[in-house]
């Protein structure tokens, strides 16, 4: 049965698993893994979790340019399967690209129905903190991210061109 958790240093090695099945520098919505992250060694991977951890909590500032964000690995024993990003409000980036949520889930747990699991809880996570609707976008090309969003109670708000690539904006009221 999958499960959503905070991110955890004992599932170093499920981690690598499931970034190696991405591949070496994709780019995995959700995760928070960003450039000159050292998710190797078990040093480098620590403080990654300790800042994903940090960045959720609210009596700290978060770092210049950046939002509080809720993390979530999708996980089933001990693999993981997916993650999922929750931000506490847009900055102007993420109201024109980012969106509030992101998630992605690893390609050999693919149509299972997990994104749209982990996407219906992390809903009630943004409820739980007090938002009144969240903006989630996709690549245009994503039609199954697209259907989820939709499946989820998005309305379709506008195609944009923005640093991330071409988007579909959807609103969902919470």
């Amino acid at each position: 049965m999958p499960e959503l958790i905070a991110p955890d240093t004992r599932l170093h090695a499920a981690w690598l698993r499931s970034r190696d099945e991405w591949g070496r520098g994709v780019h995995q919505p959700g995760s928070g893994l960003r450039a000159g992250d050292d998710v190797d060694s078990p040093a480098g991977f620590a403080a990654w979790v300790r800042r994903l951890r940090t960045e959720e909590d609210t009596s700290v500032r978060p770092a210049e340019g950046l939002v509080h964000c809720t993390y979530r690995w999708l996980v089933e024993g001990d693999r993981v399967l997916g993650t999922i990003s929750l931000r506490h409000e847009l900055n102007d980036f993420l109201f024109r690209a980012g969106g509030h949520i992101g998630y992605g889930v690893r390609p050999s747990a693919r149509r299972r129905g997990l994104a749209s699991w982990a996407l219906g809880e992390m809903l009630g996570v943004a409820r739980g903190l007090g938002l009144e609707r969240v903006m989630i976008s996709c690549d245009v090309t994503n039609a199954v991210s697209a259907r989820l969003i939709e499946r989820h109670g998005g309305v379709f708000d506008d195609v944009r061109d923005s640093e991330i690539g071409t988007v579909k904006r959807y609103w969902i009221a919470l």
